[in-house]
């Protein structure tokens, strides 16, 4: 565990130690000693927080914005991946209290976990302070994805955009092909995300849903990217049956 003293000013915030330990607090850990209190009533509060900070400064940064695109980049940038991403640039996943199990699934780098504790974060950065220190805190963390137009075009439902987006070239029906491997406590899967017969995209992580969210992501930036070279409702990239990039380590 490393010092808490270097967390906070990563956050560039204060946090009183009690209330600190609680948002690092994941449930494993708590069960494992006791079943002491967790992170998880910070994380709900931190929530909370996120949403409405979020809402607030894309109501205000887009007067012309319909709520539909407002909910979508909201919903991209207070996602699960999203968040995990902030996450792993401050280096929370060292300062998370663990069980053992989540230690030997490296589950201090596991998207839901690292997530879940900014939210808790923030919380508990509300609760040591108040409402404006937590609101600039989530400022300095998403206000950057904010201004990232690539992260907010298709939002992080990368499943339905894909759909929309082969929808619209009429290119086929869409199959997600997964396997799983390793121990049950360690499970690992791959996802292939096939579009009229062609293999488009690839994808893993821990759950399938988590290997099919990659897959249509990897899926959805090649098409995009290729968009200019599609001449046809039946067109395909040209490079559409070679073998897709392995995703982002982490992503």
């Amino acid at each position: 565990m490393s010092s808490t003293e270097e967390l906070l000013k990563r956050l560039g915030v204060f946090i009183d130690a009690g209330t600190l330990r609680l948002a690092l607090t994941h449930r494993s850990y708590a069960y494992e000693n006791g079943g002491i209190p967790t992170n998880e009533r910070l994380e709900f509060l931190g929530d909370s927080i996120l949403g409405f900070s979020v809402t607030d400064a894309l109501y205000r940064d887009n007067p012309t914005l319909p709520e539909g695109d407002l909910a979508k980049r909201r919903s991209a940038v207070v996602s699960t991946r999203a968040l995990a991403g902030i996450g792993r640039s401050l280096g929370i996943g060292d300062y998370i209290y663990l069980g053992q199990g989540e230690k030997l699934t490296e589950g201090k780098n596991k998207a839901s976990i690292l997530a879940d504790t900014m939210e808790a974060l923030i919380g508990a950065t509300y609760v040591s302070n108040d409402i404006e220190t937590a609101r600039q805190l989530v400022m300095r963390l998403i206000g950057p994805l904010l201004k990232d137009a690539a992260a907010l075009g298709a939002g992080t439902d990368w499943k339905t955009s894909i759909q929309e987006l082969a929808a619209g070239r009429q290119l086929g029906s869409i199959y997600y092909a997964v396997e799983g491997s390793g121990p049950d406590h360690a499970r690992t899967f791959v996802a292939v995300l096939q579009i009229g017969g062609t293999a488009y995209g690839k994808g893993s992580g821990h759950s399938k849903k988590e290997a099919e969210q990659e897959a249509a992501a990897d899926a959805w930036r090649k098409l995009s990217g290729a968009e200019a070279k599609v001449s046809g409702a039946e067109s395909a990239p040209e490079n559409a049956t070679a073998a897709p990039s392995e995703p982002a380590a982490g992503s």
